[in-house]
């Protein structure tokens, strides 16, 4: 068994992965010079997540093809959302968790992967006819009903990488960009009518402060421009590990999930981030690599759909941290603390796993061609 799991994984992937965990679990054990429950626990999470892995990559995922499976996985994640507003636990206004005792679970994280799923099946059965508008609008539904649960938590974060999974597998489907140009300028269109004829003066200013959140640094603008302040301290080489200043004297908030790039940027600087950078390229590069290699259309569009997952968290973390896009609470994967997104992330990187088992080579000029319009 250990043989046939040796051939199964791909170790480049693995080893990137695991990388950037141990990066978040250093920064996490600088904050209290090493005793702090967010690394122990994070330490087991990993554990499980692993295991989670290995048993995904022994598991022949071509059961997912049946639409009955990938429908009732899909059905199964909005009833956990839809059943959150009645027993979801609130942390920071947010009914996004369910209480389980010694930990809690955060069922927005796992629906990105049933999203993914079902977006793959449903392009991949419809790939000869794609550019026909209706599949927009049908595959639109389907990222709606799951933006809408989470949206409504409210989990402004997930809600957007929601979206943009559903964009990023509608581009590179092969749908007609026309048609998208159509979506964009009716949600502009909406957009607009809502600000000057529905949101009271009140809301406008939420919104405002929420885009632009150095408006008002000793509010809602805190965190990002503390933010700022832990990255732009960092300069070339960093402070060292355990001598990040704004995180140990904390006064950058949610260290060790929303803002732990900040962290590892004031302790390792310009050069350890551009370190961070590579690995992520290299995690993204190997994703990239076994979705090129799906036996069908349906396994290289989910391997393009956790592209897009993992692009879309890395991007908007990233981002937020260094105050060029708005706080939304979302973790950079691998790294931030938190049971539930790791466990997702290293759920999606077995799957794709064990679709390595029945994967087949393909030339790089047909791949191209057929998912990326070149």
């Amino acid at each position: 068994m250990l043989r046939l799991l040796a051939k199964k994984i791909d170790w480049l992937l693995l080893t990137s992965a695991l990388t950037l965990v141990g990066a978040g679990l250093v920064t996490m054990y600088s904050f209290e010079g090493g005793a702090n429950a967010f690394f122990e626990r994070q330490i087991a999470w990993t554990a499980a997540s692993v295991l989670v892995l290995g048993i995904c990559s022994l598991i022949d995922f071509r059961f997912l093809r049946r639409s009955r499976v990938v429908i009732s996985i899909f059905v199964i994640s909005c009833l956990l959302l839809l059943v959150l507003f009645g027993l979801g636990k609130a942390v920071r206004g947010s009914q996004s968790w369910f209480d389980l005792g010694p930990f809690s679970f955060q069922p927005s994280d796992p629906a990105k992967i049933a999203l993914i799923l079902i977006l793959a099946k449903y392009f991949s059965r419809r790939h000869i006819e794609i550019a026909n508008f209706r599949h927009i609008f049908i595959s639109a539904v389907y990222a709606a009903v799951i933006f809408l649960l989470v949206f409504l938590q409210p989990d402004f974060g997930s809600a957007i990488i929601i979206f943009l999974i559903w964009l990023g597998m509608v581009l590179v489907s092969g749908i007609s960009k026309k048609h998208l140009l159509l979506v964009a300028v009716a949600v502009l269109l909406g957009s607009m009518f809502l600000w000057f004829d529905v949101f009271e003066d009140y809301q406008k200013e939420r919104i405002l402060t929420f885009l632009h959140p150095y408006t008002d640094i000793s509010g809602a603008g805190y965190n990002a421009y503390q933010s700022t302040v832990a990255v732009g301290s960092g300069e070339v080489l960093g402070k060292g590990v355990g001598y990040g200043t704004q995180s140990r004297l904390k006064f950058l908030p949610e260290y060790q999930t929303d803002f732990i790039f900040a962290a590892f940027a004031e302790e390792w600087g310009f050069v350890g981030v551009m370190l961070l950078f590579a690995l992520f390229g290299v995690l993204i590069w190997r994703v990239l690599g076994n979705a090129a290699h799906g036996a069908t259309n349906f396994e290289i569009l989910f391997g393009l759909g956790m592209a897009t997952f993992f692009i879309s968290h890395f991007v908007i973390h990233v981002g937020m941290n260094l105050g060029i896009l708005p706080v939304t609470g979302t973790p950079i994967p691998f790294m931030s603390y938190g049971g539930s997104h790791l466990l997702t992330e290293f759920l999606g990187l077995g799957i794709l796993m064990g679709m390595r088992a029945y994967a087949r080579p393909v030339h790089k000029a047909a791949y191209q061609n057929e998912f990326l319009g070149a």
